[in-house]
């Protein structure tokens, strides 16, 4: 059956062109001049994407964007060659894609198609998201999928790696085999080298039979190795041979067993670093970072989460037999500007519990639990369990924490280098603000010098402050609105609400 796309009108001749174009490559079209119609050419088959000819930035395109996304359907925006950013349009107005005018037909086909097979992956992969970030991930997964190549991918707990592994797999030519996943770091040292190569009868104590790996299992298919960080030097050594030569020996076994696996390894810290501090091994590290994908956390992508939000609701709702309403607008506003230090997973339970204990059969803002209304920034470091008496881990325990800590102050270096600000600093003087000894006070609106940093004056409310935080923030962004509230660590919902309380322009 031919997906169906529909043509707003709103550029009457682009439309005609791109429309005939279309039907010509076999899509099912219908053009479109008001919601109205939108609604009547959807009924009893929902589009597979929305091209947008013009008039972005009118309230119809806006309320049609807004259900485009809740329905997860691809949006094209061909956007006026006059603008200063188009790429900053497309984003803001949160196209899936968009083309600069004047636009030739077939590559409106060409693009097209390419949205809606990237729309089927996401929702055969549960790799949710419109952001730039997102986008790039699943064009990364397309590209991989097909070759053997070793992959590792990085990102911070509950991102979504072993979605990504999968997708990988799924996409490749072993879908048919076998996709086997191992958690190094929930198997002991002891016991890892056993899971994953297998063990002969009377290996050890109680090895009773003998028992097939997982890199056996997983023979012609694909094996996933999640927390590879984790992994004893030993074993290391073991899985370095498996990778060079495809052969490896069962614990205790004289035979070579050889396997024909990809490898796909994830870990949520910086292997760079664990081996520049001699935690894990170099050529190990190169070999398994033939290919790499990233995954950003979800506070990189704030502009998903609405989307998530609604996906998850609905999930549940039907898992649960229940009937929902969805969610108020404050209460998304809430998790939208919440840190999210669980990234996705934790977005995913968070839902899911107030899905079955919200009493109104919506979720608003009292339901959510008042840690997230707080947005608390505290860093989270992961302590491992040391056994009294135990010397060798207790020496483990504390080079592997001086290792997170570092990987962890190198991030927070980054985030601040990325946001540089003029450090001033204020102190009380007879009731009256005044600058320590090397710092000025600065006008917050005083737009000379390249810093413009925000400071309380005499007479300012809680709203003047703000109101000056947001004007210096655009000031410093040029306009980005998206940057702006970046800087200013807040949702871009927020800050279009706060330019429309204020009246920043």
């Amino acid at each position: 059956m031919a997906d169906r796309v529909l043509i707003t009108t709103d550029d009457l001749e682009q439309a005609v062109r791109v429309n005939a174009a279309l039907e010509q490559a076999g899509y099912d079209t219908a053009t479109v001049s008001s919601l109205d119609d939108v609604r009547s050419a959807v009924r009893g088959k929902e589009p597979a994407a929305i091209i947008l000819t013009g008039g972005l930035h009118e309230s119809t395109a806006q309320r049609l964007l807004a259900a485009a996304r809740e329905h997860a359907v691809s949006t094209l925006g061909l956007v006026e060659s006059t603008d200063d950013d188009p790429s900053q349009i497309g984003r803001e107005l949160g196209l899936t894609g968009w083309l600069v005018k004047p636009v030739d037909p077939s590559e409106v086909v060409l693009t097209l198609r390419r949205l809606i097979d990237r729309r089927r992956l996401q929702l055969r992969t549960g790799i949710l998201g419109e952001s730039a970030p997102i986008q790039e991930v699943l064009v990364k997964i397309e590209q991989i999928a097909p070759v053997s190549s070793t992959v590792l991918v990085q990102g911070e707990s509950g991102t979504g790696k072993e979605l990504v592994a999968r997708a990988i797999h799924d996409l490749s030519p072993r879908r048919g085999k076998a996709f086997i996943a191992v958690n190094c770091a929930a198997i002991t040292e002891t016991l890892l080298e056993s899971e994953l190569f297998g063990h002969e009868k009377g290996a050890f104590t109680g090895a009773a039979e003998r028992r097939l790996g997982r890199f056996e299992l997983a023979n012609s298919g694909t094996i996933f190795l999640d927390e590879v960080s984790e992994m004893a030097p030993a074993t290391q050594v073991k899985l370095l041979r498996v990778l060079e030569d495809k052969t490896f020996f069962r614990v205790g076994g004289t035979q070579a067993i050889q396997v024909d696996v990809r490898v796909i390894a994830a870990t949520n810290k910086s292997l760079k670093e664990a081996v520049d501090l001699g935690a894990f091994r170099d050529d190990l590290f190169y070999r398994l970072n033939v290919l790499s994908i990233y995954l950003p956390p979800l506070r990189e992508r704030r502009s998903d989460i609405p989307l998530l939000v609604r996906t998850f609701i609905a999930e549940f709702s039907a898992a649960h037999n229940r009937t929902f309403k969805g969610i108020t607008t404050e209460a998304l506003q809430i998790l939208d500007d919440a840190d999210w230090p669980g990234n996705v997973r934790q977005l995913r339970n968070l839902i899911e519990s107030m899905v079955v204990l919200a009493p109104a059969g919506e979720i608003r803002a009292q339901d959510i639990p008042q840690e997230i209304r707080e947005r608390s920034r505290i860093l989270p470091v992961r302590v491992p369990r040391v056994e009294s008496g135990a010397g060798s881990q207790e020496l483990e325990f504390i080079f592997r924490t001086l290792v997170e800590l570092k990987m962890q102050i190198e991030a927070l270096r980054r985030r601040i280098e990325e946001r540089p600000s003029e450090r001033v600093e204020v102190i009380e003087v007879g009731g009256h603000a005044s600058p320590t000894p090397g710092s000025r006070l600065l006008d917050p609106l005083d737009s000379t010098g390249p810093e413009k940093p925000v400071v309380y004056q005499p007479g300012m409310s809680m709203a003047d402050v703000e109101k000056a935080a947001i004007d210096a923030a655009l000031r410093e962004t040029h306009g980005n609105r998206r940057k702006a509230a970046e800087n200013l660590g807040i949702g871009e919902r927020t800050l279009y609400r706060k330019l429309k309380e204020y009246a920043i322009d």
